[in-house]
């Protein structure tokens, strides 16, 4: 068990992954303390509001269940709220299972028992994210992407792997959060196992920089072509699953899916495969072309939207 971030440090921690944060007055000494103990810490949890316009109740709670209702609120747009400090009523009891696997960082996360008796408001950082959680409101890349870093930011603060964050619903039978499809309405759903993979993916990467900005030339594009695209889905596809043709440029588009919530982040391995050409038949439908327009060959015109939307050019 870790001993928590102190306040400062949490807050260092999220601008320092990316985050733009900003605080509620008093949340440095906004929490549950008196009802009992806060630390050591074995994870984050990750939570949806269920509700629109909720910063409100997740400062304040409600009479049955008086707030903080999380350690940070999360909107649309990516801005992180701090909204308490300390103890929290965000998740309730946990199944001994599900926290052992936390605790273990295992890579498997079984099914809760139906016993809780781990008090996870003492053990867990929690974040409620603005969603109405009914499996329709989707949750938009930017909103998607800083719950990602959130996640990483405490994970790298304290040396956990992704395997420390859970979901509230991983935690207890009584729970479904977080729910909702990621990118667009027509998006992949949130898979917990995928969010991990992505909070992962950052922390595998390194740390951030904390260096002043650079004055140097800004690093060039990626830059994708259409011919290399077409090579690799003739030679991907009918070949052995994970063959690879142009697997640098194949990522690139495989991300900008990913991003859009198209396709998952097992499947952008740079491999062409039938799953990859789904997703950016999807995205096609997606900007508006239909039928045949909508299938086979890659086209410059439609690479060139996807490029537009997710920093890299495309070429012929």
């Amino acid at each position: 068990m870790a001993t928590p971030l102190s306040a400062d440090a949490f807050v260092k921690a999220l601008r320092a992954e990316g985050l733009t944060v900003t605080g509620i007055a008093g949340w440095r000494t906004h929490n549950r303390n008196h009802k009992g103990a806060w630390g050591g810490m074995n994870g984050v949890v990750i939570h949806h509001t269920a509700g629109r316009n909720s910063l409100a109740l997740c400062r304040s709670g409600t009479s049955a269940l008086p707030g903080p209702l999380c350690h940070t609120h999360l909107s649309k747009t990516g801005l992180a709220t701090m909204v308490g400090y300390g103890r929290a009523n965000h998740a309730g009891s946990f199944a001994q299972n599900a926290h052992n696997a936390v605790v273990n960082e295992s890579s498997t996360h079984p099914r809760p028992s139906s016993s809780e008796p781990v008090d996870g408001n003492a053990h867990y950082y929690g974040i409620e994210i603005e969603n109405l959680g009914n499996g329709t409101d989707f949750y938009p890349a930017k909103q998607y992407d800083a719950a990602v870093r959130w996640a990483a930011a405490i994970c790298r603060a304290h040396g956990w792997s992704a395997q420390s964050v859970i979901g509230h619903k991983e935690g207890t039978t009584r729970k479904i959060d977080p729910k909702g499809p990621i990118g667009s309405k027509t998006g992949s759903a949130w898979d917990m196992d995928d969010f991990r993979a992505d909070v992962q993916a950052r922390l595998d990467a390194g740390k951030p920089s904390t260096s002043e900005p650079s004055t140097s030339k800004p690093a060039t594009k990626p830059v994708v072509s259409v011919a290399h695209l077409n090579a690799a889905r003739k030679k991907d596809i009918p070949a052995a699953t994970g063959h690879t043709t142009y697997p640098t440029e194949v990522k690139v588009v495989e991300a900008a899916l990913k991003a859009e919530g198209l396709l998952t982040s097992k499947y952008v391995d740079g491999s062409w495969g039938t799953l990859t050409q789904d997703a950016y038949n999807a995205f096609r439908r997606k900007v508006g072309y239909k039928g045949s327009a909508a299938t086979g060959s890659v086209g410059l015109e439609s690479l060139k939207k996807l490029a537009a939307r997710h920093g890299f050019t495309a070429k012929a």
